[in-house]
């Protein structure tokens, strides 16, 4: 049987990234959270706690974390039905982290969102990243649940279609006046700068090899961590970049950005998955992801 009080030490360590203030939230001292993530580490042999500033979590750490998140969402579900069946628990409101792609959040997935915390007191912890690197947050026990683009199922999960997400290729007019006025060509997007959201961002170099116009060399970049943000950098020139088609609908209706090549878009399937063994705990948050997705995604 686990030690969850111990557990709740560990939880709060990794949330917190230090000793001294899990041990404020938990109202004991940092010798005791010590002390009990000492016996939890003796118990399954292995270290959970990688000591550092931050300190962070071991894979194992980790999925004990989400062992502790499930009983907790688990025992809410519970409290929430059947109110006499624990009355003498202190309420703890569980929070779930979710591992979502920027222009998911930025579009269909706010829906889910709305439905979900409408529907119960459950708090959510969002994490944004590329949508080919959330899968990796989920088998590495850092979230959930995650939306990915992963349509190989992953160990130990159940993985649900949600649907495409389409991409165009866009830039204000004015940019493309400037540096495509002889054409779209390999020649000319290797001079145009173009706007890539983070590190972990291949949009466009995928975009670029399904229409046979990769340059020979690597073209400059401005890098944007922003939706929003990321929109209006084409908008006003700064650079070309791929935007999800449902996103800029407005923009483009207006003539504030124009496709670099009509009709040449990239259909991104995207997919809702979690650990089998949190089905139930998650079913409502499902239903609610998947409602949303068949509502906006193609």
């Amino acid at each position: 049987m686990l030690d969850y009080a111990a557990l709740q030490a560990l939880a709060a360590v990794l949330r917190e990234g230090s000793f001294e203030r899990a041990a404020q939230r938990l109202h004991v001292t940092p010798s005791a959270v010590s002390q009990r993530i000492k016996q939890l580490e003796e118990r399954a042999g292995q270290v959970l706690v990688q000591r550092g500033s931050p300190c962070t979590g071991t894979e194992a750490g980790r999925h004990l974390c989400l062992h502790l998140e499930q009983v907790a969402l688990l025992e809410h579900q519970l409290r929430s039905r059947h109110p006499a069946l624990l009355p003498a628990m202190a309420e703890h409101t569980p929070t779930l982290k979710l591992a979502v792609n920027a222009d998911s959040l930025a579009t269909w997935f706010m829906q889910a969102v709305a439905a979900f915390t409408a529907g119960g007191t459950e708090l959510l912890d969002l994490r944004i990243d590329d949508q080919e690197h959330t899968g990796l947050r989920l088998r590495e026990g850092e979230v959930l649940a995650a939306v990915t683009t992963s349509a190989a199922p992953m160990a130990g999960c159940d993985s649900w279609p949600l649907g495409t997400m389409r991409y165009i290729a866009a830039t204000s007019p004015a940019f493309m006046q400037r540096h495509f006025a002889q054409g779209v060509t390999a020649q000319a997007l290797a001079r145009a700068p173009m706007m890539v959201y983070d590190r972990n961002d291949r949009l466009q170099e995928q975009w670029l090899q399904t229409q046979g116009l990769a340059p020979s060399e690597a073209p400059p970049r401005h890098f944007l961590p922003s939706a929003g943000g990321y929109v209006r950098a084409c908008e006003i020139g700064m650079g070309w970049g791929m935007h999800p088609m449902a996103m800029v609908q407005e923009e483009l209706a207006q003539g504030r950005l124009v496709e670099l090549r009509p009709e040449a878009r990239i259909d991104v399937p995207l997919f809702w998955a979690h650990p089998r063994s949190a089905r139930a705990a998650l079913q409502r948050l499902t239903d609610c992801v998947l409602a949303a997705a068949h509502e906006s995604l193609h």
